[in-house]
């Protein structure tokens, strides 16, 4: 058994025993581009179809629950974005002193074998330095491992584990080490679908601690195989930075199975020039690690080739005022990855030949919602302009709309745009001008904000009897509480509370 797989095991100072450490110098031959894919309130803007050959789904996006907020509806559809926005190019990154690019998908076992990793020695933690040690070096001895040759390495520790030792082989009481059969019984399933090399089992015990499950190795190996070869130290340094910078522990698993090659950049060749750029743009310390998690991906561009060039397009070119560039960026972190050139001009020529857009609107819908320069134009943004001249919008009218509240153009026509306006003809007996006045009107909540407050004036008798005032839709529960229902918040609460779950009610009910 090759000794590379041992456990490091570490005594008091008196013992004999010392920390063999693993370190792999990999080769990557193929080369290839990063894809950059959408990230916005909706992840269902850019499909994404893609299948491991083992038909697992490659999820972008983990799962989580997020509350709906009042004041604004999330976008809902699954439109595409267009498939000519290119993206730039990728940056080059330093692995172990050594110089690489991003690599296409691996094949698994039921494929072609993966390239196979020469190990070149055992690299020192602290000083990159590698040694060998001979298989013949290192006996058991009463669960005890010994060196007959004595060489001294940094203990080879980890935060996650606390004291207990990790390596990529464990020891049991007996002295007994793991067999290749208790690892494959360890990760069953990983090991039946890639090439499973036992060397990767401590980095892969670390990324457990985060979350990611068997199945999210297999889509990372997929997507980036060298990625499962980089040392726990050196994963460990490298995310624990991220953290440092606001990164959260449970965005870990998506930001991972998005980019898995995070685990390669380095922290002061790579991740920390990335953040003094963020930085530099106004982005408050506080939004740091939210951007990252949101498109992890522009850690693998190039500062200087690829992120400047493309805020000096948004500033000079675009004419977005360099003070607000912060704030573009916290709102659509992909938009410093993305061929911004493509995007602007495609969406721009649209407006400005559909609605007679100027130039100045235009950037002032960038400023206010970024998002929009990924939205598809024919799936996207002309369907939501044809409803709104449907429903008897001049083009100054949407065109109005658009600029004031151009989150528009991210809303659902069937779930959300469509009953909006049912309601505010039937039951707010209002006309279509009064939403040139008051946009905002299509970005409340129906279930939360507009159908409950107009109930509640109306059940104290105090709804007018001509067209309900959008206005009242407008202020904090408090300011409408005190202004218009003359009540105490409490009270507005339970019954919105009571609506709300007759409403539930009625709606299973249709379905039974």
């Amino acid at each position: 058994m090759s000794v590379l797989s041992l456990h490091p095991v570490f005594t008091n100072l008196t013992a004999t025993a010392t920390t063999i450490v693993h370190s792999l110098v990999q080769t990557r031959t193929n080369t290839g581009r990063f894809v950059v894919l959408s990230t916005h309130s909706n992840p269902k803007i850019v499909k994404s179809n893609r299948k491991s050959q083992f038909k697992q789904p490659l999820s972008l996006y983990y799962d989580t629950d997020e509350e709906e907020e009042d004041d604004e509806e999330e976008a809902e559809d699954d439109w595409l974005a267009d498939d000519d926005d290119d993206f730039a190019e990728t940056q080059e990154y330093n692995v172990n002193g050594k110089k690489y690019r991003s690599q296409k998908g691996v094949k698994t076992k039921q494929g072609n074998q993966r390239p196979s990793v020469k190990v070149q020695g055992v690299g020192s933690l602290q000083s990159g330095r590698s040694f060998g040690v001979a298989e013949d070096e290192l006996e058991i001895r009463n669960g005890r491992n010994t060196l007959h040759k004595s060489f001294v390495a940094n203990p080879y520790r980890t935060s996650y584990s606390n004291s207990k030792e990790v390596g990529s082989m464990d020891v049991d009481g007996r002295g007994k080490l793991m067999t290749k059969n208790s690892m494959e019984n360890r990760y069953q399933r990983l090991s039946e679908e890639i090439d499973l090399d036992e060397k990767w089992l401590p980095l892969l015990d670390y990324l457990s601690t985060f979350g990611l499950k068997e199945s999210h190795f297999i889509q990372m190996y997929e997507r980036h195989m060298p990625s499962l070869q980089i040392s726990v130290c050196s994963a460990q340094e490298r995310l624990e930075y991220l953290f440092s910078v606001g990164v959260k522990q449970i965005d870990v698993r998506r930001i991972l199975l998005r980019q898995p090659q995070i685990l390669e950049y380095t922290v002061n060749n790579n991740l920390k020039s990335h953040v003094a750029f963020l930085m530099s743009l106004g982005i408050p310390n506080s939004r740091i690690g939210q951007i990252i998690a949101s498109a992890p991906s522009l850690l693998s561009y190039s500062v200087e080739n690829s992120l400047k060039p493309t805020v000096r397009y948004l500033v000079e070119e675009v004419g977005i005022n360099e003070k607000n560039l912060g704030k573009v960026v916290q709102l659509s972190p992909q938009i410093l990855v993305q061929r911004i050139d493509i995007s602007w001009n495609t969406r721009y020529i649209f407006l400005s030949k559909e609605l007679g857009a100027p130039r100045n609107d235009v950037v002032k819908m960038v400023t206010k919602h970024p998002q929009f320069l990924h939205y598809s134009v024919d799936d996207g943004l002309l369907p939501r302009i044809n409803f709104l001249r449907s429903i008897g919008m001049r083009n100054s009218d949407i065109l109005k709309v658009l600029t004031s509240l151009t989150q528009v153009l991210s809303l659902s026509l069937e779930n959300n745009l469509k009953p909006k306006y049912m309601y505010l003809i039937n039951e707010l007996r209002n006309e279509v001008h009064s939403l040139t006045k008051y946009p905002t009107y299509l970005s409340l909540s129906l279930n939360q904000r507009i159908r409950p407050r107009h109930r509640f004036l109306v059940s104290l008798k105090k709804a007018p009897k001509g067209p309900f005032p959008l206005s009242s839709l407008v202020p904090t529960d408090e300011y409408f509480c005190q202004q218009w229902a003359g009540t105490t918040l409490d009270k507005y609460l339970a019954f919105r509370q009571k609506l709300l779950l007759k409403d539930l009610a009625n709606k299973y009910d249709k379905r039974g």
